[in-house]
């Protein structure tokens, strides 16, 4: 039961603490409004994929292994390029608010609407194997015991919980802190998702080198302990990556930090003096 518990809160880690710090970035910024839509777009995921695998699993039709690791690296690759996007942009704004000009209507709008897809994406690149799963336990309930539907749930709830916790914690530290620790927590988290992404496709066998190690930390950290379970969750990158997953994750994660801290703002229309 307790690695049944472990899967669910591997599974539910990254969207959770990507939806929190979503969470956090209106609350920060003043824009309660925008928190809406992300409640929206990650219970719209949740139920999609929730329904989805419900249908697969009981249903005539399923989809193969190879069909199932495409679309979770499609879902993963789309998630890390609007992760990549949005804290760009909203790392813009918040440069573009310290120099005194005002974000106009439109990209506000269009920033809610980023928000709102980031949340879904990130919900649902782990929601079809998660719900395959939570719908696996569910006909092993016919056999008279709920026991992995149980820990499934309460993997996710703790992931969940630990989500706010971290959108709570966030809003302690300083506005500057904030923006910047936040934004480069996501990219992190968005280079692990791009990794998996590219482990899924090997899995598939449209790229080669799944028996290629770059390292094996397995010993150290051994994904079926706890903080094994926290650390890929959180990460999303296993203690055994492949070489091209290794080499993904760095190449994405480098220039994109140096992006992120060193990009001066763009130049904008002067606010009212």
């Amino acid at each position: 039961m307790f690695g049944t518990y472990l899967i669910g809160l591997r599974a539910g880690l990254a969207a959770a603490l990507v939806v929190g710090v979503l969470l956090a970035w209106p609350v920060r910024a003043g824009r309660r409004d925008a928190l809406a839509p992300v409640w929206t777009g990650a219970g719209a995921a949740a139920a999609l994929f929730l329904g989805f695998g419900c249908a697969l699993t009981f249903g005539s039709r399923e989809l193969t292994p190879e069909a199932r690791e495409v679309l979770g690296g499609s879902l993963s690759v789309l998630t890390a390029a609007l992760v990549t996007w949005l804290v760009l942009r909203l790392r813009h704004t918040a440069r573009q608010a310290r120099a005194g000009r005002e974000q106009p209507g439109a990209a506000q709008r269009m920033s809610t609407a980023a928000l709102a897809a980031t949340a879904f994406l990130a919900v649902g690149r782990e929601g079809l194997e998660t719900a395959l799963l939570v719908w696996a336990s569910v006909r092993a309930a016919d056999d008279g015991t709920h026991e992995p539907l149980l820990a499934v749930g309460l993997g996710l709830l703790t992931a969940a919980v630990l989500g706010l916790l971290c959108c709570r914690g966030l809003l302690r530290v300083g506005r500057a802190a904030f923006f910047a620790g936040t934004g480069a927590l996501l990219l992190v988290v968005a280079a692990g998702v791009l990794a998996h992404g590219v482990r899924a496709f090997q899995t598939a066998g449209f790229l080669g080198g799944l028996e290629d190690k770059a390292f094996d930390a397995s010993a150290t950290v051994p994904p079926d302990s706890w903080y094994g379970a926290l650390l890929e969750g959180a990460f999303v990158l296993p203690p055994q990556p492949t070489v091209l997953q290794a080499v993904v994750w760095s190449l994405y994660l480098v220039p994109a930090l140096a992006l992120f801290l060193t990009a001066p703002p763009r130049p904008g229309p002067a606010g009212p003096r």
